[in-house]
Parts: structure tokens; C-alpha cells; sequence
């Protein structure tokens, strides 16, 4: 079982404090075989204008489109458009403030995403608390 799994993240080291879809980065780890091994850094793409309603699928639009050919988005918070990303991939609440804290978090618990997974769009949000 192999999944490619986005952090959102500012710095690299903690988890963006705003919805995940604001972070400046995501950090993408292949988990595989108990092994999770980061992959690259993706530069979110500022979304053009402001919403025009909180929730905006414009906004839901840009970040699915970073996080193309990702299974997994792991984040503090999640804002409305939370609805919309879950129908493209497994959307993780963790309530931890370190990526390295999520990781560890999203290994423990590999069967509930795999089983999100599964759901396909009519998955449901999985929280987490390391």
C-alpha cells in the first residue's frame, strides 16, 4: 500500500496555523511499506483575487490542482471548501502543530485513511489527535 500524502506548511517544519488550502507550501511524503519518505515541496498557488464568498470553489479548484495526483491532504484546519476537496482526496484534521508530529499521527492510523481512500467521493474527513 503506497500513498502520496500533502502536508500543508509555511516553513516546512510546522503545519500552516490558517485553512490548509493557505498554506505557502505542501510537503509531499511517500508513505510505503512503514516507511514515509518526503518526495518534494510544491508551491501553492495564490488564489487570483479574493473570494467572492468564504468557501469560494475557485479557491477549492487552485488547491486541487496543486495537489494533483496526491491521495491524502493533511492539515490543522480545513475551511468550507472542505466539501469539495474530499471528493478528490482524503482529507486529515490533525490537531498537532509539527508536520514531523502528523506524520506520525497518519502512520498510526494508515487503515482508517486506506479505508477513506476506498470511499471514493463520498468519503468523510478523518481527525486525528496524536
Amino acid at each position: 500500500m503506497e500513498f502520496l500524502i500533502a502536508f500543508g506548511t509555511d516553513d516546512g517544519i510546522n503545519l500552516n496555523d490558517d485553512h490548509v488550502g493557505m498554506a505557502k507550501y505542501f510537503y509531499i511524503y511517500r508513505f510505503s511499506n512503514s516507511k514515509e519518505e518526503l518526495m518534494e515541496r510544491r508551491e501553492n498557488i495564490p488564489f487570483a483575487g479574493e473570494e467572492s464568498v468564504h468557501g469560494d470553489p475557485k479557491k477549492a479548484s487552485a488547491t486541487a490542482s496543486v495537489l494533483q495526483g496526491i491521495d491524502v491532504l493533511v492539515g490543522k484546519k480545513f475551511g468550507p471548501n472542505l466539501l469539495r476537496l474530499r471528493r478528490k482526496l482524503v482529507c486529515v484534521v490533525v490537531r498537532t502543530k509539527t508536520i514531523a508530529n502528523a506524520i506520525e499521527a497518519v502512520h498510526n492510523n494508515i487503515d482508517r485513511v486506506a479505508e477513506a481512500k476506498g470511499e471514493g467521493e463520498n468519503r468523510k474527513h478523518i481527525i486525528l489527535t496524536p
